[in-house]
Parts: C-alpha cells; structure tokens; sequence
C-alpha cells in the first residue's frame, strides 16, 4: 500500500513537472510574440522618409524577432498566439514591400538637369518636379536654408540662364513652406536667422541672375 502511494505521488510530481514546464513555455511563446507585435506596431511611429534611410537595420532587427518569435511557438498548441503572430507578419511584410517599392522608384527618377539642380542643394531625391518640401519642419528649416545658401554660393558660377530660373522657383516653394512652419513653432531664434540668410541671398541672385542673362546675350551676338 504505501508503495502504491509512493508511485502515485512521484507520477502526480512528474505531471506537475511537466504542466509547470509547458505553463513556462506557453508564458515566454506569449511574452515573445507580444514583443514581436509591439516591435511591428511602432513601425507606425516611424516617418516614411525615416524608415527608408534606416531600412536595412530596421529588417535586420526584425529577423531576429521574427525569429524569436517563429521559435517560441514551434511547441506550443495556441492558436490565438500563432493567428496573432501571422497578421504581424503579414502587416510587416506589406510594409516591406511598400518602402522597397518606394526606394526602387527613387532610384529609377530620370536625373534632368533641373533635378540634378535640386539635389545639389537639398541632397540626391530630397525634392522633385512637385517641389513638395513637406519634409522641412521647424527643427531643420534653419539648416536647409543655410545648405542652401552653402550651395548657391559654391556653385554660382556655373549656373546657366535655365539654372538661375529653376532656382528662383525652388527658393519660392522654399519660402512658401516655411510660411507654414512659422505656424507649427519656428523660433524667433531660427526665424531671424533665416531672415538673415534671405537678406544675403536675394541682392546676390539678383545680381548673378542679371549677369547670367547678359552674358547669354553676348554669346548669342557672338
């Protein structure tokens, strides 16, 4: 008798056993695909812009949950875990495929010299045909007008008739956005120094406009 209960007791202790090893496992499968959901949602915090320039980290971060996660699930029987796991997946993976294509189009833009124009100054696919600037906010406006600036100056000299227009016109949608920025917070600070670059930078074009245009003139007498 008291060995039957000793048998029974050790096999009620191996059933426990094994219950609180799956209960452990089920908690870290549960605990590792909530991460894994967590990581794919705030992909939704990220701008696109930054989510492009930073994509590969970002795909790399996310095999390893992925993998984590895939891992975690291969003995567990929860349905609702690996359903959960799927729609993540499914969700990331549209995203992926929206930034890729995205990329590819960039890299595919036809380099006219109007856009070669605008990636001097702005940096290669920074502002197209559309001159959208909606990437300019009031913490880096100061440093695009000053890059600007930067630019016009080291190249001046080599800009055409054709050149001094589009250049006008890209400095107007840049003025034009920055009339929306002062309403979302732009300091005084930073206002006032872009009223100085602007005080720099409007009698000069004018100048070098002008002589761009007289130059042409003579070359076409000539």
């Amino acid at each position: 008798m008291k060995k039957s209960v000793y048998v029974v007791g050790v096999l009620a202790m191996v059933v426990l056993g094994f219950a609180s090893c799956k209960d452990e496992k089920q908690a870290q499968a549960e605990k590792t695909v909530n991460n894994y959901v967590v990581y794919v949602d705030s992909l939704d915090n990220v701008s696109a812009d930054d989510a492009k320039s930073n994509w590969e980290a970002i795909d790399q971060s996310y095999q390893v949950r992925i993998s984590e996660a895939e891992a975690s699930l291969a003995e567990s029987d929860n349905e609702a875990l690996r359903e959960k796991l799927a729609v993540s997946k499914a969700k990331y993976e549209a995203l992926k495929a929206k930034y890729q294509a995205e990329l590819e189009a960039e890299k595919q833009v036809v380099r006219t010299p109007n856009q070669l124009l605008r990636d001097r100054f702005f940096g290669e696919g920074k502002v197209g045909e559309d001159m959208n600037f909606s990437w300019v906010n009031k913490d880096n406006i100061l440093q695009v007008y000053q890059d600007f600036l930067d630019s016009y100056e080291k190249n001046k000299g080599d800009f055409t008739r054709e050149d001094y227009d589009e250049v006008k016109l890209i400095y107007e949608a840049l003025d034009s956005r920055k009339n929306t920025v002062e309403k979302e917070g732009l300091t005084s600070e930073d206002n006032n120094k872009i009223a100085s670059i602007k005080f720099r930078f409007a009698p000069m074009f004018k100048m070098n406009r002008i002589g761009a245009k007289a130059r042409e003139n003579e070359e076409a007498k000539e």
